[in-house]
């Protein structure tokens, strides 16, 4: 637990009941000292007996140490759930000899009828008493309808959606928007009322006029806009492909990559690393991390949220180093910005994340380059799966992205490959893998439906918009 500070230490009052609810500690810190105190006492012989004995006491104190960080148990207990079954009388008969398996049992144990108990994962999301104040119905905007809700979701919304108002297009559409709703208009120009945000918006005409599709993560690595005002700037100046080759990137009003055959260097490439046991290192051996794992996760009852620590007597005594006592704070032209290795790949270099999604123009790598423009001048039709590149150009792609992210860290953990083979073989084992099998691989291949493609992590962004 202390080498997470994300985690709360658990006690649990009945520790050999599996269904025992744990009341947790929050982490603090502290500047204070552990003391070792020793009370020594020795009587004093009187000569007169009719005194009594006074003891003579002495106290003995030693520092043993400083302890910087202290759990305080604040919260009160969650409710408590027994594994007990109420009879047709009232009478609570206890099932833990029934549910719990205690030792090797047959198959006449599992086969039972007992009744049916399923205790809750969680009962509240908060440990410590707080006052609900009843407020009134919620009053919306002019012109906002409640969502029909039908009778199996009584659960409605409790508050109105934000609208961004921003276009989507499907790679089968006919037509592609000229220009922004009326609605995206009149939002940015509400928002934009000082001198940086019409900078801002001039920045990014100048790079939609110079390359007509964007990411967003590429607009934020050129641009520095906070990110809730690029939510209403880029619906006013672009529209955001579903489906196809170009899916999740912002395109230019009036464009249409579809009709321009030197638009397949703006297609999105969809790159995982690989990762297993015939690629020589496994997940946890990989130097680039996951961005979230389910293993970490932990249920939302924190007492509050984690708050960076103060200064301790301890932090002073380490020293605060340079960063720390030269202010850091970055200038608002680049408060916001992100680095270039946000959305574009070169060689020798580890991309940030595990999955990433490049533009293929931003593959800075001349051997990446050279598979994009095999067809160039000869191309003659548009497809969902491939655009207007040749047919598996992203698989021999990701291929020699895998072979140059497998050579780094080879080169930086040479540990891990003391058993493999050849490099022939290496080549020949670079078949793609997402965490399936290749037999699932192949099946996926031949059922391979376009508009799938585009349910990827990056299509989340289309949330902050409907």
């Amino acid at each position: 637990i202390y080498a997470d500070p994300a985690k709360r230490l658990e006690l649990y009052f009945r520790p050999k009941d599996p269904y025992c609810h744990p009341v947790c500690a929050n982490r603090f810190p502290t500047s204070t000292m552990l003391l070792r105190v020793r009370r020594r006492s020795r009587r004093k012989k009187q000569l007169d007996t009719e005194d009594q004995i006074q003891p003579e006491v002495q106290f003995e104190m030693e520092i043993l140490g400083i302890v910087t960080t202290v759990y305080k148990f604040q919260g009160m207990s969650d409710f408590q759930y027994l594994a007990m079954h109420s009879g047709p009388d009232g009478k609570q008969t206890s099932m833990y000899d029934k549910v719990l398996m205690l030792k090797p049992e047959k198959e006449e144990f599992f086969n039972r009828e007992l009744p049916l108990y399923i205790p809750p994962p969680i009962f509240s999301r908060l440990d410590t008493p707080i006052d609900y104040y009843y407020r009134p119905d919620i009053q919306h905007r002019s012109g906002y309808n409640n969502p029909q809700v039908s009778g199996e979701n009584l659960i409605g919304l409790s508050r109105a959606r934000r609208p961004h108002n921003a276009i989507f297009v499907n790679f089968d559409d006919e037509e592609i928007p000229a220009k922004p709703l009326d609605a995206a208009v009149q939002t940015w120009k509400k928002v934009c009322t000082n001198p940086m945000d019409k900078k801002v918006e001039e920045e990014l005409r100048k790079l939609f006029e110079v390359r007509p599709v964007w990411s967003r993560n590429a607009v934020k690595a050129n641009i520095s806009v906070h990110p809730e005002k690029l939510k209403l700037l880029l619906p006013y100046l672009a529209y955001y492909m579903l489906t196809g080759p170009w899916r999740s990137l912002w395109v230019r009003f009036g464009y249409d990559p579809r009709k321009h055959p030197e638009a397949k260097i703006y297609q999105v490439l969809d790159f995982r690393i690989r990762c297993g046991m015939k690629y020589g290192y496994a997940p946890n051996d990989m130097p680039v991390k996951a961005k979230r794992s389910t293993y970490n996760y932990s249920l939302p009852i924190t007492v509050k949220k984690q708050v960076s620590h103060t200064v301790s007597v301890h932090d002073l005594k380490q020293g605060l180093g340079t960063a720390g006592a030269s202010g850091s704070k970055k200038p608002p032209s680049s408060r916001y910005k992100l680095k270039e290795s946000i959305y574009t790949f070169r060689e020798g270099a580890l991309p940030p994340y595990r999955q990433m999604f490049y533009q293929l123009c931003d593959l800075n790598v001349e051997s990446l380059q050279k598979i994009i423009h095999r067809n160039d001048g000869t191309e003659s039709e548009c497809t969902e799966r491939d655009g207007w590149c040749l047919p598996k150009t992203s698989d021999d792609l990701r291929d020699s992205m895998s072979l140059m992210i497998k050579q780094i860290i080879r080169s930086t953990r040479p540990a891990l490959f003391s058993n493999t083979t050849s490099s022939e073989d290496c080549k020949e084992q670079l078949a793609y893998e997402s965490g399936e099998d290749e037999e699932d691989e192949e099946e996926e291949e031949e059922d391979f439906k376009p508009s799938d493609g585009s349910e990827n992590e990056m299509e989340t962004e289309i949330l902050d918009y409907v």
